[in-house]
C-alpha cells in the first residue's frame, strides 16, 4: 500500500499529556470523556452503547462526580491521539501510523497508543498461521524439538496436526512428548524464539505467560491427524504418557457415538461382569445404545443383573469402564471397528 505523501497537520497537536492527579482506569477514562464532551455530544455517543455498556458508563459517571479541567484536557488529548492513530492505520497501515506518531510522541508513547488501538500485540507466532504447513516445516527444519513444539503449540489444532504430519516419524514423537509436558512458557523465551524465526523466515508477541500445549492439546492434535501418524506418535511416546493420551482420546461415554455394528462387535468381547458394573455408572444415552444392540433376552438379563447389583465402589465402576475402553481400543487397532472422531481425516466407507 502506498503511503500518503503528506503528513497530517494534526500531528503537531499530538503532544502527550499525562493524567495530572491519578491514573484513571479504562472505565473512568470513558466516564471522564463523556463528562468532558458535554451533555449534547455525550448523549449522541451513548445512543450507540449497548444496554449493558450504557449502565456501566452511567455508573462510572455518577461515581466520578467532580472532574478538574486539567484531567478533562488530558482525557480529550488521549482520545484525540487514539482517533488520529486509527486514521493513520486506515490510511497507511501500521508502519505509517508508527512513523507519524513517533515524530510527534516518541517511541514509548507511540507503542502504548498502537497497543490500545490495535487491541494489544498479536498472539505469538501469528505470522506462522499465514504460511502453508508444508512451508512451515521447511523453515522449522533443523530447529530443536523444543522450538518446534513451542511453535506448534501456539497454532490451531488443525494446523498443528498438519505440521506434525510433515515431521519425520522420530521427530513426531519427540515433539509430541514436549507438547504434552509443556505448560507455561516465559514470555522472554517466546519473544526470543519468535524473533529468531522471523529473521529466519524473512517475514513479518504476549506480556503474559503463554498457556499452551499440555496433554489435552496433544489429544486434540492427535484427533485430527491421520491414523498412521497417530499410531507412529503413540508408539514413540513414553508408555505411561501414551496410556494417558489414549485414555483421553476415547472415554466410555463415547460409546454412544459409535455405530450399531461396532457396538455389537464390542459386546461380543466384553466381560459380562465389567459390562454390568460399567452400566451402573454410565449415562442413560449410553445405556440405551448398549441395550438396543443386544437381543431382547440378553438385554433383559442385563437389566435384571443391574437391579440385583448392590452398592458398588466408584473405583470399581471406573475400572470396569476402562476395561471396556481397552477392548474398544484393541478392536480399533485391529481395524475390526471404526472409531469415528470429530474432524478426523480418516475416510469411512459404509
Amino acid at each position: 500500500m502506498a503511503k500518503p505523501q503528506s503528513l497530517p497537520s494534526a500531528e503537531r497537536s499530538l503532544e502527550p499529556k499525562a493524567f495530572p492527579r491519578r491514573r484513571l482506569t479504562g472505565r473512568q477514562k470513558a466516564a471522564a470523556l463523556l463528562i468532558a464532551l458535554g451533555p449534547t455530544l455525550s448523549s449522541q455517543l451513548l445512543k450507540m452503547f449497548s444496554d449493558e455498556r450504557l449502565e456501566i458508563a452511567i455508573a462510572e459517571v455518577f461515581r466520578l462526580e467532580r472532574l478538574d479541567m486539567e484531567t478533562k484536557i488530558a482525557v480529550l488529548e488521549e482520545a484525540f491521539q487514539e482517533t488520529m492513530a486509527e486514521e493513520y492505520l486506515a490510511s497507511g497501515g501500521v508502519e505509517y501510523a508508527r512513523e507519524i506518531l513517533q515524530r510527534a510522541l516518541g517511541p514509548q508513547k507511540t507503542s502504548e497508543i498502537l497497543d490500545r488501538v490495535t487491541g494489544k500485540r498479536t498472539n505469538p507466532f501469528d505470522f506462522v498461521r499465514e504460511i502453508d504447513p508444508s512451508q512451515v516445516m521447511s523453515f522449522l527444519q533443523g530447529e530443536h524439538p523444543q522450538t518446534i513444539a513451542l511453535v506448534v503449540a501456539h497454532l490451531p489444532a488443525s494446523a498443528a496436526a498438519q505440521v506434525i504430519a510433515h515431521l519425520d516419524p522420530d521427530m513426531q514423537g519427540e515433539v509430541a512428548s514436549r507438547i504434552a509436558a509443556m505448560n507455561r512458557t516465559a514470555p522472554e523465551v517466546v519473544d526470543a524464539v519468535e524473533r529468531s524465526l522471523k529473521r529466519k523466515l524473512s517475514a513479518l508477541s504476549s506480556q503474559e505467560y503463554s498457556n499452551v500445549g499440555g496433554l489435552d492439546y496433544l489429544v486434540r492434535v492427535l484427533n485430527q491427524v491421520d491414523r498412521s501418524t497417530e499410531k507412529s506418535i503413540l508408539s514413540s511416546l513414553d508408555p505411561t504418557l501414551a496410556e494417558e493420551v489414549r485414555k483421553k482420546m476415547f472415554v466410555f461415554e463415547d460409546i454412544a457415538k459409535l455405530d450399531d455394528r461396532s457396538i455389537q462387535r464390542i459386546l461380543r468381547d466384553v466381560n459380562t461382569r465389567d459390562l454390568v458394573l460399567a452400566m451402573r455408572g454410565c449415562t442413560e444415552d449410553v445405556q440405551r445404545r448398549i441395550l438396543s444392540n443386544m437381543s431382547s433376552r440378553a438385554a433383559q438379563t442385563l437389566k435384571d443383573d443391574l437391579e440385583a447389583l448392590g452398592p458398588v465402589r466408584l473405583k470399581n465402576v471406573e475400572e470396569a469402564q476402562q476395561n471396556i475402553v481397552r477392548v474398544i481400543r484393541r478392536l480399533d487397532e485391529a481395524e475390526e471397528i471404526v472409531l469415528t472422531r470429530s474432524n478426523s481425516r480418516d475416510e469411512v466407507l459404509v
